[in-house]
């Protein structure tokens, strides 16, 4: 993995497994004012894994609830998983990067429009098309931050007694919560609570602010969800990154609704750049 950083604005990671391919995306993306930082891997393993990775910036954007890279430059034929199976496991991220696909194949764009790419490049790749590609995606992410600037939410603080002690908890901090009976356990970043309100109480109170019931004990904080993941026994959902990630169940019952608020298709009208 290697960076290379600007003065602001995204943070790109380019994926190729051809060493003369990868070279030229970076340079693409290193040239332009609008990138601040450019990642690299040489497949989509390796991608996933620096996104996941303990890097501080890309950790607190993900503990922000932003996803760690704001776009993925990708090849669309590499060993392992390929370009477009990398877009899929992307768009089930609760906010997925943007994806550009850069290949040598004009015939995969259907497949690649269908995951949400923002855009489809054909090698050799022209400066012009990866600078509209990033103003497109540089205009999408302002608006983003403007709408989130706008209507700030208000941050609940839960008391929680201690022995005697009023510890007053964010709700911000609050990674999950498990069913304990009449009683609910906060799980925060430092540790967890025991509360006396029952899980149904706060999934009602908190559903509008970002928290989702996921199953009949666990109510989790939706910007935190890192991926949804599928199995032989089921859905489950990942929260944070590293040593810090945890993974929890999904119920059946609960599973459509979930992926109604984590996944949408097309992904904030991306699509073709014309």
């Amino acid at each position: 993995m290697t960076a290379q950083a600007n003065n602001s604005g995204l943070i790109a990671l380019a994926v190729d497994d051809e060493d003369r391919g990868l070279e030229e995306i970076t340079y693409q993306l290193n040239r332009s004012s609008r990138v601040a930082r450019v990642l690299t891997a040489f497949d989509a393993a390796e991608a996933l894994r620096i996104i996941r990775s303990d890097d501080p910036e890309l950790r607190a954007r993900a503990q922000a609830g932003l996803c760690p890279v704001d776009v993925v430059f990708a090849d669309i034929f590499m060993p392992g998983l390929d370009g477009v199976e990398l877009g899929k496991v992307l768009a089930a991220f609760r906010e997925p990067p943007a994806v550009v696909y850069v290949t040598g194949d004009e015939n995969r764009a259907l497949d690649a429009f269908e995951v949400g790419a923002i855009d489809y490049l054909v090698k050799p790749i022209k400066s012009e098309r990866v600078d509209r590609a990033l103003r497109t995606i540089d205009r999408m992410r302002r608006s983003k931050e403007d709408q989130a600037a706008a209507t700030p939410a208000e941050d609940e603080v839960i008391p929680v007694e201690l022995g005697g002690t009023t510890k007053l908890v964010p709700r911000s901090t609050i990674r999950y919560v498990e069913a304990q009976g009449d009683y609910a356990r906060l799980h925060t970043t430092d540790g967890s609570h025991l509360v006396r309100i029952p899980l149904s109480q706060l999934e009602e109170r908190w559903s509008e602010v970002g928290f989702a019931r996921i199953h009949r004990s666990y109510l989790v904080s939706l910007p935190l969800v890192s991926e949804l993941r599928m199995s032989s026994s089921g859905y489950s959902v990942r929260l944070g990154a590293g040593d810090q990630a945890i993974e929890l169940p999904v119920s059946r019952r609960h599973t459509r609704a979930l992926k109604d608020r984590l996944v949408r298709a097309p992904k904030n009208g991306w699509g073709p750049t014309r």
